[in-house]
């Protein structure tokens, strides 16, 4: 019962491929390209896009601009009238939380507009 030993490259050589092995393996790879095929041609697609109409966004920039002026406002009247009445009442370790956020408001308001313009891109009219 001794088999010769053969090398991988002469069993390589041996082998036979049939017409159903070919087709399966066709198979398989249309299967594997498919999805990346469709990509291509959805991007495609998209890339043929004529420009998009911008000119309700500065709008809706300005008035994302208009209510961070009212929250700031708010955010740092609120908070100074909170930190007053801590302090008044003698709890000054209190009221120092409120005055940082009465300097978050006033952030609000310094840089609230500058903030909308740089994450959108869209000018706003100070």
């Amino acid at each position: 019962m001794n088999k010769p030993l053969q090398s991988r490259f002469a069993r390589l050589r041996n082998l036979t491929i049939t017409r159903q092995q070919v087709k399966q393996q066709a198979a398989l790879a249309a299967r594997t390209a498919a999805p990346l095929a469709l990509a291509f041609a959805v991007s495609s697609v998209a890339h043929a896009q004529g420009s998009i109409d911008m000119s309700g966004a500065t709008t809706v920039m300005n008035s994302f601009k208009t209510f961070a002026l009212y929250a700031g406002a708010v955010i740092c009247l609120g908070s100074l009238i909170f930190a007053g009445i801590r302090m008044m009442s003698g709890r000054f370790q209190e009221a120092i939380p409120a005055l940082f956020g009465a300097l978050f408001g006033a952030g609000v308001l310094g840089w609230g507009a500058g903030w909308i313009s740089s994450l959108t891109g869209q000018s706003v009219t100070p």
